[in-house]
């Protein structure tokens, strides 16, 4: 057993401590991996809350990995010792269902074995990247491109592939213009990315206090949803419209910023159901979709797609002491945009 370096938290209210965690030994096709930047995803929280349903603590959380192969399995043909490499939300599947054979592994038929907050197929409860070593099996680790630095490339593993698979699959690209709902973590990559892909590109935010970073991200333009004068300004603008927020809000208006054929997506996932007036989707043949993550295959596209326009998230790494502080933030939306572990403060 490899013993790693951790921050755990043992319940919903409680911070996070040192601790020591086992990771299994190698697998003919496992990959060792010293984790060297972690981000923090509005999803951490929530696990870590309860806010999702019974957690089994104590729990690590971290879906943003990015280090260094430091051993390979016996039969590991993708990755060499001392490649620089990440690992997104989800460690395997079940590599045989309808979807997985799509490379669509996120949508796993029997459920795919999420980084931490799950149970692996040896039966053990899986732990995420707020520790200093982990062990994935090799077909779920993937390639951080040579010009995207490590501590910029973790949030990519969930943030930039959560927002990529949406644009790209509803085709965001020129001559069509998305909305992107929310300026956080999600929201900023959800702007650098479809701006990249050549689309105009709004950002719809409460306020207008990130409107210079939303600008220089590539925006068209950015308006205040707390302003009642948007939604009139704006309706029937979009083609797309990805909602990035992790709270409720008026469905319904939203929908009213849609064009004809247009759609809705929501990639946040708030903590209480969404309400909406079907009139709202029927009156101009919209669609309301939902996305999570992206595949393996879409994942390694992503990156690469990051690498050739040069996107990186905007972050602030931290210390591992400081990852409460950190939470409070994330909830006080009190970031820009980012949050990322320096996991060797552990």
């Amino acid at each position: 057993m490899i013993i790693a370096k951790a921050r755990a938290v043992d319940g919903p209210k409680q911070s996070f401590r040192a601790a020591e965690i086992k990771r299994r030994n190698l697998d003919l096709m496992d990959v060792l991996i010293e984790i060297k930047y972690s981000g923090i995803c509005h999803s951490d929280i929530h696990t870590a809350h309860g806010d999702w349903g019974e957690v089994h603590y104590p729990l690590v959380p971290g879906h943003e990995i990015a280090g260094i192969v430091t051993d390979i399995g016996p039969e590991v043909t993708k990755y060499k010792v001392g490649d620089r490499v990440g690992v997104g939300c989800m460690v395997d599947s079940c590599g045989e269902c309808e979807n997985c054979r799509k490379g669509e592994e996120q949508y796993c038929l029997k459920g795919n074995i999420p980084t931490y907050a799950g149970v692996d197929k040896y039966g053990e409860h899986t732990q995420g990247g707020y520790s200093t070593h982990i062990v994935v099996t090799e077909d779920f680790v993937l390639k951080i491109p040579d010009n995207i630095e490590l501590d910029a490339a973790a949030p990519l593993l969930c943030a930039g592939i959560t927002t990529y698979s949406p644009l790209n699959h509803w085709g965001a690209g020129p001559g069509k213009k998305v909305a992107v709902v929310g300026m956080g973590g999600l929201g900023h990559m959800a702007v650098k990315i479809a701006h990249a892909m050549g689309a105009e590109v709004t950002i719809l935010s409460q306020t207008l206090n990130k409107k210079d970073d939303g600008l220089q991200f590539g925006a068209a333009d950015y308006c205040a949803t707390s302003n009642p004068e948007t939604f009139e300004k704006l309706a029937r603008s979009f083609d797309l419209m990805i909602n990035t927020v992790s709270a409720k809000i008026d469905m319904d208006a939203y929908f009213g910023l849609l064009t004809l054929d247009g759609t809705l997506v929501s990639v946040g996932a708030p903590g209480e159901p969404l309400s909406l007036n079907v009139q709202s989707l029927i009156g101009h043949r919209r669609s309301f979709g939902g996305s999570v993550i992206g595949g393996i295959r879409e994942t390694q596209e992503m990156l690469d797609f990051c690498a050739q326009h040069n996107i990186t998230p905007k972050i602030e790494v931290i210390s591992a002491d400081q990852i409460d502080e950190a939470y409070e933030r994330v909830l006080a939306s009190d970031v820009k945009y980012r949050f990322v572990i320096d996991i060797s403060t552990m």
